[in-house]
């Protein structure tokens, strides 16, 4: 019995498809045709070359911040399904690790597209038939890419960037990703918050955003992590939305630090906060900076 079922496992194991970025790619379009059916339903004229221009990025990406990227759709979804009174759900996420697999990114697009389906049931929106097209030679950057194009459509269709206080909610969550990072290695942490930055404006708070991303990319080459450059993110018109995306990626690179120390507790989802204003998130942003930079190196040892 005990041979039948090795080989019943071996034969499994032969079996399993590893999903590529050209099937990952392939669902990404369907997705993007479904919003662009949203925008046509609700008589919203948008050009798809110009969002193509400004949305594009060169730079090379990790399935983690491909994945990162779909759970910012995610949210945005369920933006949606605030605004039209349909209940909330959370989004999935999981425990860190150093290297994402990249058929994970593949789960998520059928989530999408399954709360997109759901959306429409709801609203009464007639359902596309959309056949799969196959796709060659396309890259986790290519994924990126549409992904991007399709977060900033779920922009316009919940009528504005995003709020501050939803911005405010996800910087909480990497202030409590990187207070859990220091208390594993064991670093006292003395920092307070300043004072609000009473002029502060959205691209403050974004170039706040780039310092902590280059401080964890120092961790990362330091302790032989896949890193990612950031530069290219750089921008100058700055909205709350793009403040909201490059948190989405600070959470990302700060789960490879978690996976390197072992830490296996799974980012929270954000909490509702009301109210909340870009003074605060840039006062957040800045404390989490000034935390962060108490770490020197990932090994306890050399603290």
């Amino acid at each position: 019995m005990k041979i039948i079922i090795f080989i019943l496992l071996i034969s499994l194991s032969l079996f399993s498809k590893e999903i590529t970025s050209n099937e990952v790619y392939s669902q990404v379009m369907i997705i993007e045709e479904e919003v662009h059916s949203l925008l046509k339903y609700y008589g919203i004229k948008l050009s798809h070359d110009k969002l193509i221009k400004i949305t594009k990025i060169t730079t090379p990406l990790r399935p983690r911040n491909v994945w990162q990227r779909t759970y910012e759709i995610m949210i945005k979804i369920n933006i949606l399904r605030d605004r039209y009174n349909l209940p909330v759900i959370e989004p999935i996420n999981m425990t860190p690790v150093l290297n994402l697999n990249p058929d994970l990114v593949y789960e998520q697009t059928q989530r999408i597209l399954t709360e997109i389906k759901i959306f429409k049931l709801r609203r009464g929106i007639q359902e596309l038939v959309l056949k799969e097209k196959v796709f060659k030679a396309k890259t986790p950057l290519d994924v990126f890419n549409a992904l991007s194009r399709i977060s900033m459509i779920f922009d316009i269709l919940n009528k504005g960037v995003v709020a501050p206080s939803l911005v405010f909610g996800e910087n909480v969550r990497v202030y409590d990703d990187i207070t859990l990072i220091l208390q594993n290695l064991e670093l006292q942490d003395d920092t307070i918050p300043e004072e609000k930055m009473l002029n502060a404006t959205p691209a403050d708070t974004y170039s706040l955003g780039l310092d902590i991303l280059q401080k964890i990319k120092q961790l990362q080459i330091m302790s032989g992590i896949s890193f990612v450059d950031f530069s290219e993110f750089k921008k100058s018109k700055v909205t709350s939305s793009d403040v909201f995306g490059l948190t989405q990626m600070i959470i990302a690179e700060l789960q490879t630090i978690k996976a390197y120390l072992k830490i296996k507790t799974i980012t929270h989802a954000a909490i509702k906060y009301n109210k909340k204003t870009l003074l605060e998130t840039n006062q957040l942003m800045s404390w989490n900076l000034r935390k962060l930079n108490l770490i020197n190196s990932l090994n306890k040892k050399a603290e």
